[in-house]
């Protein structure tokens, strides 16, 4: 039976085999996430202050020991409550949302309490499917470092974008294990990054995490420009790139012809306010 089941990956190489079994087995446990709020900070801005509660994304049931470390502040958790409430006010009558007491008031006793019914908080959510699956939710818990990241990555900032990126990628990853095609875009700026800081070793290996995602979404706007970008990595690295060339010609006498960004344009373009 096991070599059976294996047959049909019998073309794979020694890697692409080791990634599959590994992804197999992740998917035999079952992997959560942990939320714990550590500590706070206030921050002085203008003439008002306000406290940033620093979030660690734990990931439990995996062969990995990955965690994320982001910061929100009251005003972003509310703002997600009154978003979610629009398309889940059922699944989430029974939740109360932590009370907001007198601008100002940052005591360590409420400011605790604060971080213990924002962790509860997170996990209640968390513990709802289309909750912790819906945009809103993963916006929440990823927009603003992307935002970030891609402000450096038009400014030129490539070293920075990318330990950004890095960050956050592992977290898209574990939140949209349903919608694999969503991360192509993080992964092909993290591709545009390790290009421009003459990493293409590193560049083609993102690359070709975004392409695996892109197999039956040949659609996708981001399918032609990182084929393109592939072939020239493959071709700067001494890599076979004509099975990448193939598909280029294959989806070129498919489609007619139109303007295809690069891929760094293309990833300039995202998060463009």
């Amino acid at each position: 039976d096991s070599s059976a089941s294996l047959s049909p990956n019998s073309s794979m190489t020694t890697k692409e085999l080791q990634e599959y079994w590994r992804n197999e087995k992740r998917q035999c446990r079952q992997v959560k996430l942990l939320f714990e709020i550590p500590s706070t900070r206030i921050v002085e801005h203008h003439l008002s202050k306000y406290v940033l509660y620093k979030i660690i994304i734990l990931q439990t049931g995996s062969f990995d020991s990955n965690r994320s470390v982001i910061e929100r502040r009251y005003s972003d958790f509310e703002k997600l409550h009154r978003n979610l409430l629009e398309e889940f006010s059922e699944e989430m009558e029974d939740m109360t949302f932590p009370k907001k007491t007198l601008t100002g008031n940052f005591t360590e006793e409420i400011i605790n309490e604060r971080k213990l019914a924002f962790k509860d908080y997170l996990r209640l959510l968390y513990s709802m499917k289309y909750i912790r699956r819906s945009k809103k939710f993963i916006d929440f818990l990823t927009r603003p470092e992307l935002q970030e990241a891609y402000g450096c990555l038009r400014g030129g900032q490539y070293t920075r974008a990318l330990e950004i990126l890095l960050e956050v990628i592992g977290l898209q990853e574990r939140l949209t294990r349903g919608n694999p095609a969503s991360i192509v875009p993080t992964l092909c700026a993290i591709v545009v990054c390790h290009k421009d800081l003459e990493n293409p070793a590193s560049a083609f290996e993102y690359g070709e995490k975004a392409l695996s995602r892109l197999r039956t979404h040949s659609s996708h706007r981001y399918y032609i420009p990182l084929l393109e970008t592939m072939i020239a990595l493959a071709y700067e690295l001494g890599k076979d790139f004509l099975s990448l060339q193939e598909k280029l010609e294959e989806w070129k006498a498919k489609k007619d012809p139109v303007r295809v960004f690069t891929l760094k344009e293309l990833a300039v373009r995202e998060y463009v306010q």
